[in-house]
């Protein structure tokens, strides 16, 4: 299969670097001096040092490989994929898209799935590739498991197939919408559990933290019409318990430096890269509002990120409420 991977953060790279193994993969860098370094040094220094490129994954920074493509791989923040997919619209309007970035477009919360189908209609087939998977393992050739989810008849399972392999396993599934939910808030869930495991507080709080978690990405996700049985799945508990405990989570890692007390301005220009559950934070809470649907720690989340509440204050909130049914 030929596939373009559009975006070359850690996790484009990571993705071209193990889709290259079987298939012939062309990596698009929108910057060419960063491109230029790439191919000349065959590694990404600056997003993901210590993982070789195969000797068969071109790089370059000239979009026309979009075209000569079977399927093209959006791997941008979620902030990219809007103006990517519109100069994707504009040399490669009809390939089959795939899309990896996580989160709820500021402003719109708009999932991504709604931002495809803005830009670029009910076209060719397309969907979400997402679940528990850190780059660095993804490039280095780790076992890991993800879900390829998408309303388009036989794609998910076709494409699934297709890039499935014993180290990168792909399984097929027809819920994009629990998908991308469940991708989007377990970021926010991991920035509580950061703050959580920086207080002190232990690993029966984090338990608690990943279960309620779970409970709030459900409540959203079926309110917007996702299915409940794939918050059960890669898409859902998977990627939340690896996002919450795994120590290569920037998410986490932006949690970790609020409990220390450091602002968000601090701790954004030292992780380097997006965080995602930084921004998703905001606009998870302001659908929730407007729907009317109860998420206690994602208030939360924001409040300390956006409010300049003290992280202890924001968990002593937290541990305040009333308790209630456990599946309430």
């Amino acid at each position: 299969m030929k596939i373009a991977v559009l975006g070359a953060g850690a996790w484009g790279t990571a993705l071209a670097i193990a889709f290259a193994r079987r298939h012939e993969v062309a990596l698009w860098v929108r910057d060419p001096a960063q491109a230029a370094a790439m191919q000349a040094g065959r590694v990404n220094e600056r997003y993901l040092p210590g993982c070789p490129l195969p000797d068969t994954l071109r790089v370059g920074s000239d979009l026309a490989v979009a075209a000569a493509s079977e399927l093209n791989l959006i791997a941008t923040p979620l902030s990219g994929l809007r103006p990517t997919l519109r100069l994707l619209g504009g040399v490669a309007p009809a390939t089959s898209v795939l899309w990896a970035c996580k989160g709820l477009e500021a402003g719109s919360q708009f999932l991504p799935h709604q931002i495809v189908a803005e830009e670029l209609g009910a076209g060719a087939p397309c969907g979400a590739l997402t679940g528990p998977s850190f780059a660095e393992e993804v490039a280095k050739g780790l076992p890991t498991a993800i879900a390829l989810a998408s309303a388009y008849g036989d794609f998910a399972e076709t494409v699934a197939q297709g890039l499935h392999n014993s180290r990168l396993r792909v399984y097929a599934n027809h819920d994009v919408i629990g998908a991308e939910v469940g991708g989007a808030v377990k970021n926010v869930m991991a920035i509580a559990a950061g703050i959580s495991d920086g207080m002190g507080f232990g690993l029966n709080a984090r338990a608690a933290l990943i279960t309620r978690g779970l409970a709030e990405i459900t409540r959203l996700g079926v309110a917007l019409g996702g299915q409940r049985e794939t918050f059960m799945g890669l898409a859902g508990m998977g990627d939340l318990i690896l996002t919450c405990t795994g120590d290569l989570s920037r998410n986490r890692r932006v949690g970790l430096a609020l409990a220390k007390g450091l602002t968000l301005e601090q701790i954004l220009r030292e992780l380097g890269q997006t965080a995602e559950g930084v921004s998703s934070a905001r606009e998870i809470a302001l659908l929730a509002g407007r729907l009317g649907i109860e998420m206690p720690i994602t208030q939360a989340v924001r409040s300390v990120l956006y409010d300049g509440v003290p992280a202890s204050q924001a968990v002593e909130q937290l541990l305040s409420r009333d308790p209630k049914m456990e599946g309430a």
